[in-house]
């Protein structure tokens, strides 16, 4: 009867909080779906651009699994620049020359299938040797060298979350921030010490496991150190803000981490570690609306190709406007706690 007692207890416990009953049915339909989409996608077809290649050549090249634009060299060049080809081919007397965009080993692999298959189907008029060669990263380009730089910027993301956003919620449950809220100070200053004080821990922590990935884990990095930094930071900062936002809707930890499944996981999928080429149009776009995904993106840029400051400028400015619509949306959040 004690053991009865206490099943009926948690039972009408659960019964009470039905944000953690609809979690345990949804979060994971949700995420079994997500991966769903973006796992069952169509298997990956390679850009290649064909500079001054013979007819027969492209007709067999036109026939594989890959999307062939004949170009003129300067245009390959710069498409091959802008990430828009996976490759340019080249020809002459010695045999093809492959220039590969070199940041995607999945992408230089698909390349190479094409280019075995198209060897393979010319047997009667034998292709001359092939030379490869990368504009980014090189033939020793691994798997984690690719997802790395993504990784970097989803556990800064991850950890700083859910830092952040416990770590306010309990400011506020023991009563810390209803002492605040009681002084003159504006909310808009509430938020900002808040966020400045966590903001030296986001700091240390993105040093850290920068730095730690770069020169002790030993991932592929062709750019500036500090470039990294200013990235990682920027994230640790959405992350920062949009875990304390949401920690205004949380009334204990336990919810707090409900908001993992719907807020985190979602953003793994969208932010480069799978590739988005081969999902759907409309679901690329919701890549749009995260903030992992321009951290990965421009974490790749500088660590696999080694980008300046100009190759990443639009992320810097994205994940700027994240971190402030997510202050605003703190400020006007404490409303429900004091109108000032």
């Amino acid at each position: 009867m004690k053991v009865m007692a206490i099943i009926k207890r948690i039972l009408h416990q659960f019964r009470r909080d039905k944000r953690s009953m609809a979690l345990m049915i949804v979060a994971p339909l949700f995420i079994l779906t997500l991966m769903w989409l973006v796992l069952d996608g169509d298997s990956y077809s390679p850009d290649i651009a064909v500079v001054d290649i013979p007819e027969p050549i492209i007709e067999i090249l036109e026939g594989q699994e890959a999307e062939i634009h004949v170009m003129a060299m300067e245009e390959a060049e710069k498409a091959l620049k802008d990430e828009e080809l996976d490759a340019m081919l080249t020809w002459d007397e010695a045999g093809f020359k492959v220039l590969l965009e070199g940041s995607d080993p999945n992408a230089n692999s698909a390349v190479q299938k094409v280019l075995q298959q198209t060897m393979k189907e010319s047997s009667d008029k034998p292709v001359p040797q092939t030379k490869v060669e990368f504009l980014h990263g090189s033939e020793n380009l691994n798997l984690f060298d690719n997802v790395g730089p993504v990784l970097i910027g989803f556990f800064v993301f991850f950890f700083v979350f859910i830092v952040g956003g416990v770590s306010f919620l309990r400011e506020r449950t023991q009563g810390t921030l209803e002492r605040l809220l009681a002084t003159p100070l504006k909310r808009w200053e509430i938020v900002t010490g808040y966020l400045g004080g966590f903001g030296v821990f986001t700091v240390i922590q993105s040093i850290i496991i920068a730095a730690f990935s770069i020169y002790v884990l030993n991932i592929y990095m062709t750019g500036e150190f500090w470039y990294v930094m200013l990235i990682t930071f920027l994230l640790a900062m959405a992350a920062l803000s949009l875990g304390t936002l949401l920690s205004a809707y949380a009334n204990n930890e336990f919810q707090m981490m409900q908001f993992i499944p719907l807020v985190i996981v979602p953003q793994v999928f969208f932010s480069g570690i799978f590739n988005l080429d081969t999902m759907q149009p409309w679901l690329r776009a919701i890549g749009k609306v995260m903030p992992l995904t321009y951290g990965g993106e421009a974490l790749r840029d500088i660590m696999i190709r080694g980008e300046g400051i100009h190759g990443f400028l639009d992320e810097v400015y994205i994940l700027i406007g994240f971190s402030v619509l997510f202050i605003l949306l703190n400020i006007l959040a404490l409303k429900r706690h004091r109108k000032l």
